[in-house]
């Protein structure tokens, strides 16, 4: 059972009385600093959830979505161009809250299909229902049209967005230097010009670009902020706190170095990833270990691409000198939890987490249940909590992309983590997730375009975390809609 609880001391203070009837703007704030999913005690609200004040209220809205998309004449709503709206607004068909109204209303067809009526409807996007029909298909994800109807999405002009993006992504290809990995064997057969960027909104608005979903790779350090907010989540963060410390190390990310309490410096790096990796489940097999892990994994990408590559996995092992070097230097000075703890097992999890292997589809999906607070957006089921989310993207912030991460953090100003696979995520907290991937690495093992395209972004939208939203002097745009409860 998770040892971390949402807080909810800012809420005590209102008297039971009034619970029926928070005002929305405490609504909307409880979820942008992560309260999501979480009771008022007493109340009906539940914070990012579909349920907000009331049942009768969701009713209300589906009628007022109802009646600005229907046609007045046959009154009747047209599927097709209900989710045509959806797909400009940044939701996917494979969006699990699209998927389950798209499955009542396939239903609907295949009954009517069945009176072999030359009228009936062939597919979901020729069928139009009536009131009550569409009240029945989507009073359990109201949310989603509501948050389209009354233009609430994080990035409400989605097209203009998707337009930069796309400018920035074509600039980016144009970089060309770096090589690929050489120290793992099968990371030196990737291919050099692959290139891919995914986004994925808190409201689970969507956009890829390249190879967003042929092209698969292994994690390689991206997997450490996830294991470590897994750990954090688990086993609470006093306790993953006493074996590993939040310092940036100022060396290379494989150095055999501790720091003065005799931990490694942070998670981020091998040394502190491998100390994690120790604690996670450690009384259990190994196997059931790594299916705790992976499992937790497919649920931060919300059912998207997981999977495991064994050969890559194999490869690192047998060319894993300096982390087994590392492992013993460690064991030597007492920094795993158990003096008998078995090196080569935690090894294994360690390497077997690198070798997790997905598309930049579902790690941006990833990344942006951290940007969430821990809530996917497309399951909206709590994965972390805030606390993990917290200590995970400080780390990022501050270690994230190896001997860069203090200039990367002076330029760009957003977590960050990148992996030698050529993978990278960029989460903008309460905002998205960006997840790319280019095999092409830089000397210090930061994928060569992904910096640049985080640069690129910065430069575009006001998303540092330092740039100025009310008094900016730059010609930076901000897409986001800043209190999306007032339009």
């Amino acid at each position: 059972m998770s040892r971390c609880r949402p807080i909810l001391s800012l809420l005590k203070a209102f008297k039971a009385e009034h619970r029926s009837s928070y005002p929305p703007l405490l609504i909307e704030s409880a979820g942008k600093i992560g309260l999501t999913n979480t009771c008022i005690p007493g109340s009906q609200i539940r914070f990012g959830s579909t349920l907000g004040p009331g049942k009768a209220q969701i009713l209300r809205e589906i009628d007022s979505i109802f009646d600005f998309y229907s046609d007045p004449d046959t009154k009747c709503i047209s599927i097709g161009r209900l989710l045509k709206i959806l797909h400009e607004k940044g939701l996917q068909r494979d969006d699990p809250r699209i998927i389950a109204i798209i499955t009542r209303f396939g239903e609907i067809v295949e009954e009517q299909n069945k009176q072999n009526d030359d009228l009936s409807p062939k597919y979901i996007e020729d069928l139009h229902v009536d009131r009550e029909t569409f009240h029945r298909c989507v009073t359990n994800k109201a949310a989603v049209f509501r948050q389209v109807l009354k233009k609430q999405f994080v990035i409400p002009e989605w097209a203009t967005f998707v337009q930069q993006i796309a400018e920035i992504f074509e600039k980016c290809a144009e970089y060309t230097h770096g090589q690929v990995a050489t120290y793992i064997p099968q990371l030196a057969r990737a291919e050099p010009e692959r290139w891919a960027v995914s986004i994925c909104t808190v409201d689970g608005q969507r956009h890829s670009w390249g190879e967003a979903r042929e092209a698969r790779f292994c994690l390689q350090s991206v997997a450490k902020p996830f294991s470590y907010a897994i750990a954090i989540e688990e086993l609470g963060a006093d306790f993953v706190h006493r074996y590993v410390g939040q310092e940036p190390s100022g060396r290379f990310f494989n150095a055999i170095c501790l720091d003065h309490a005799n931990r490694p410096h942070n998670p981020m790096i091998n040394a502190g990833a491998i100390v994690v990796a120790s604690l996670l489940k450690q009384s259990e097999p190994l196997s059931d270990r790594f299916d705790f892990i992976i499992k937790n994994i497919k649920k931060f990408a919300g059912g998207g691409y997981v999977s495991f590559d064994n050969s890559t996995f194999l490869s690192e092992r047998e060319s894993a000198d300096r982390n087994y070097a590392l492992a013993y230097f460690m064991r030597e000075h007492k920094c795993f939890q158990s003096a008998s703890v078995n090196i080569q097992d935690t090894l294994d999890l360690y390497f077997q987490l690198c070798s997790i292997k997905t598309n930049t589809e579902s790690l941006a999906v990833m990344a942006a249940t951290l940007a969430n607070g821990g809530v996917n957006p497309l399951t909206e089921e709590r994965i972390v909590c805030n606390r993990a989310v917290r200590d995970t993207l400080s780390l990022m912030l501050s270690c994230g992309m190896y001997d860069y991460s203090g200039q990367f953090a002076f330029n760009v100003g957003i977590p960050a983590k990148s992996g030698v696979s050529g993978d990278m995520i960029i989460v903008i907290p309460n905002v998205m997730g960006i997840a790319l991937f280019s095999p092409r690495l830089d000397q210090l093992g930061n994928t060569v375009r992904g910096v640049k395209f985080a640069e690129e972004l910065v430069d575009t939208f006001n998303f540092h975390q330092y740039d100025n939203m009310l008094f900016s002097e730059s010609e930076k745009s901000d897409p986001r809609q800043v209190n999306r409860l007032l339009t």
